[in-house]
This record gives C-alpha cells, sequence and structure tokens, in this order.
C-alpha cells in the first residue's frame, strides 16, 4: 500500500553528504509527517564523515545508500528540495511538484584540512539543513496540525 505521506526527494549532485544527511533528519524529525528520500545527480556513495556527523546527533544514516534521481522519475513527489546549484541546474522535471524549493549549502566533501577541520565543515552544514528543515518543513507541518 502507497505511503499516504507526502515524499520530500532531497537532491544534490553526488547523493553523499548534504542530502544524505537531510533526508535522515528529516526521517528523524518527522517521519510521521514526511516520506524522507534523496537522491543525485551523480551518485558517489556515503561520505563517511556525514555518517560520522549525524552519528553525533544520534541518527544513523548508514544504512542509507546513495541513488541516482532518475530512480524516482514517474513517482508523485510533492517536494523535490535541491541542495546545491548543479542539482539545480540539471534537475529532471518531477510532474505534480507541489514545491520545487532550493536550498543551497557548501559541500562539506569539498573541505580541506585535517579530519578534524573536515568534520566541522560537515557539522556546521548538518545544522544548516537542519535549521532549514525545521523552519520550512517540521514547524508549518505542526502550525497545520494545531489549526495556527
Amino acid at each position: 500500500m502507497p505511503s499516504s505521506k507526502p515524499k520530500v526527494l532531497f537532491l544534490c549532485t553526488g547523493n553523499s553528504a548534504r542530502s544524505q544527511m537531510a533526508e535522515g533528519y528529516l526521517r528523524h524529525v518527522a517521519g510521521d509527517q514526511f516520506e524522507a528520500l534523496s537522491g543525485g545527480i551523480e551518485p558517489k556513495g556515503m561520505n563517511p564523515l556525514a555518517v560520522e556527523a549525524m552519528n553525533e546527533i544520534g541518527i544513523d544514516i548508514s544504512h542509507q545508500k546513495s541513488k541516482d534521481v532518475v530512480s524516482f522519475l514517474g513517482q508523485y513527489v510533492p517536494y523535490v528540495i535541491t541542495l546545491c546549484e548543479d542539482a539545480k541546474e540539471r534537475c529532471p522535471i518531477f510532474p505534480r511538484t507541489y514545491k520545487f524549493l532550493h536550498w543551497g549549502f557548501d559541500d562539506p566533501a569539498a573541505a580541506k584540512g585535517s579530519h578534524d577541520e573536515k568534520l566541522a565543515v560537515f557539522r556546521r552544514v548538518r545544522d544548516e539543513i537542519a535549521n532549514r528543515i525545521d523552519k520550512e518543513l517540521v514547524a508549518p507541518q505542526v502550525a497545520q496540525r494545531s489549526g495556527t
């Protein structure tokens, strides 16, 4: 039986960090309200620093896999959210999408330096993504359910 929850598809180029963190975070905080998905224009596999950064806040994304955006074509996806310029420019058309949003975030996988310096970038981007999800997806749903 298909899910009655609206699908939210997070897209970035490699589906290795930003979109994976967004998928895991939304599933964790609002899995009862949304079906969280992620994909990439050119999937590259999960970045271990994304897994580490999410584990720090109690969210395990190690079971998630990189997926090609084409695997979602033909599905009804009410929310498509691109997380980088490349994905925004190259995103395929999803008919009947209710909201197409672009949230640009730095690519943490491009960070240079030591493990700790790179992880600091992943943490910052993780927190920026979480704040945006809380503000633009979760809070409006809570307000809608409470009638405000």
